[in-house]
């Protein structure tokens, strides 16, 4: 269980204060596919940075599963990201000297994972790249570098995938593929999934779909197909 308290974002822009996000709360159950509109600088994507704790709020609290990540130090927040969280963004964060397959190792083998080798190689296949796992970021295609991304954020068996525009980089084709590739694994994980998205046609396809603008939850919404 998601809960957001209350929550308040506020940045100094000049001699003003900014007002990002402005009194949101709302509680997203485990296991919901959750999608996330508005306009641009409707505070959707600061939303999540804030769930993902990589960012603190003015005002107001955010619990995980009982966890006040508002208060946590760096330490208590890096653990929870390894245990509970996992990301997968726009750009696709990938790092440029490793190869696809090394890129979903690395984070396997911080955890300390006995069978991190045969679980990523694993994930390759989750993905439909098990063929690509020897090329490094550069020689993928876009599509293929959101999907490493996609493997490595389930690398940790994440409780929640927060995913920020995932196919606002890709051509519609790879970017339906990357979100069915994201809701099969959600389905077969029972992953708590929030999509932040501009595309109306995906946010229509979550079981819920939550609008913001100017920083307020203006439609909070079950989706009849979702």
């Amino acid at each position: 269980m998601i809960e957001i308290k209350n929550i308040t974002k506020t940045v100094r822009s000049g001699a003003d204060d900014l007002t990002i996000l402005a009194d949101v709360s709302l509680e997203i159950p485990d296991g919901q596919f959750v999608a996330i509109t508005g306009a641009s600088g409707s505070g959707k994507s600061t939303l999540l940075g804030l769930i993902a704790g990589l960012d603190a709020p003015s005002s107001g609290e955010i619990l995980i599963d009982g966890e006040n990540i508002t208060v946590m130090n760096e330490d208590g927040l890096a653990r929870l990201r390894s245990d509970k969280l996992g990301f997968v963004f726009q750009s696709f964060h990938l790092i440029p000297s490793l190869t696809a397959f090394e890129n979903i190792l690395i984070p396997l083998e911080i955890r300390g994972e006995k069978d991190a080798k045969e679980r990523a190689s694993n994930l390759l296949q989750e993905v439909d790249l098990t063929n690509r796992g020897h090329h490094y970021p550069n020689e993928l295609s876009g599509g293929e570098q959101q999907r490493v991304a996609i493997a490595r954020a389930f690398a940790n068996n994440p409780k929640i995938l927060l995913a920020d525009e995932p196919t606002g980089n890709l051509d519609s084709r790879n970017g339906q593929h990357i979100f069915e590739l994201m809701t099969a694994l959600h389905d077969n994980k029972k992953t708590t999934l929030i999509l932040v998205t501009h595309d109306q046609e995906l946010a229509e396809k979550a079981e819920r779909q939550i609008r913001l603008r100017d920083g307020k939850i203006i439609s909070d919404k079950e989706n009849s197909q979702g």
